[in-house]
């Protein structure tokens, strides 16, 4: 399984404040993931492209490859009106630009969500235009993954279903520990959902540092052993917002081999929270491993 970062988590260093340049370009994004985020891969969303041309989309591809960081998904954050009779054919264009542009960046897979009712009308208008993209899903040799929402994609069996009935092998799903978080069962939620994912959006919010214990049995046997033990175990952050463990533990249990991508949503600097959810991954991972 591949850790990788959504560039999202460090839109702030993209952001121009006042007169101050952005502290990060586009174009040194793969590099700054690589060198001070230790990750091997990244997911962009649409918002952060805006205005740039396939050279440009291409430049950028480039750049992540020599960096050894390529982009491996573009995400759609706006949910698209698939089942609406007046805007479903340009909500079907909207995709069909958004594998294109996945294409250019030299990406495994595009992401989007839908918004549309629970309801059987609005289902197989859905069907109807997510079929009628897959030629071009086909053709660029793209995934095209759905992100659970509110209404027709919040269950998971519901969204499973709605990909059968599409049908063919590049439509799948990007379940969301946020999604699966707001679940009565998260741990459940995701094993219903990874079987059809190639990416999974690890969406992280809060952590509290750990802090070593100050006692210690000095007349334990073992007693200096058991405490570099206990600094080590100590050292990663914990994620306060939900519990990251039974997550991961599902994922893993049903032999999940894509992309996990840190999609960091705190009130801390983005680079900070990004490394704390890497090293809080990385313990959770290592638990699990200890408990098998």
């Amino acid at each position: 399984m591949l850790i990788t970062c959504d560039v999202s988590s460090i839109a702030d260093l993209l952001k121009s404040k006042g007169r101050a340049k952005p502290k990060l370009g586009l174009d040194d994004v793969p590099q700054y993931i690589r060198q001070e985020l230790g990750l091997h891969g990244m997911n962009l969303t649409t918002d952060l492209l805006a205005g740039a041309d396939r050279p440009r989309l291409e430049r950028l591809r480039d750049r992540a490859d020599k960096s050894g960081c390529a982009c491996l998904m573009l995400r759609d954050p706006d949910p698209q009106p698939l089942a609406h009779e007046k805007k479903a054919d340009a909500a079907a264009d909207r995709v069909r630009r958004v594998l294109q542009a996945a294409h250019a960046l030299g990406c495994n897979a595009a992401a989007i969500s839908i918004a549309a009712k629970d309801n059987e009308n609005d289902r197989e208008h859905v069907i109807e235009s997510i079929r009628s993209v897959m030629d071009t899903a086909e053709k660029l040799e793209l995934n095209l993954l759905i992100s659970p929402t509110e209404g027709l994609t919040s269950r998971p069996d519901d969204l499973t279903e709605l990909i059968k009935k599409i049908g063919g092998f590049r439509v799948g799903t990007l379940p969301d520990f946020d999604a699966a978080a707001a679940d009565e069962d998260p741990a459940l939620y995701l094993r219903r959902l990874t079987p059809y994912a190639s990416v999974i959006n690890a969406s992280l919010h809060e952590f509290e540092d750990a802090e070593p214990s100050d006692e210690m049995d000095d007349d334990a046997p073992g007693s200096l052993e058991d405490l570099a033990n206990m600094l080590m175990d100590t050292d990663a952050p914990t994620h306060t917002t939900f519990d990251i463990v039974p997550m991961l533990g599902a994922i893993k249990a049903v032999g999940f081999e894509g992309t996990l991508a840190i999609a960091y949503k705190g009130s801390e600097e983005g680079t900070l929270g990004v490394l704390k959810a890497r090293d809080a991954i990385e313990a959770a991972f290592e638990t699990l491993a200890a408990d098998a």
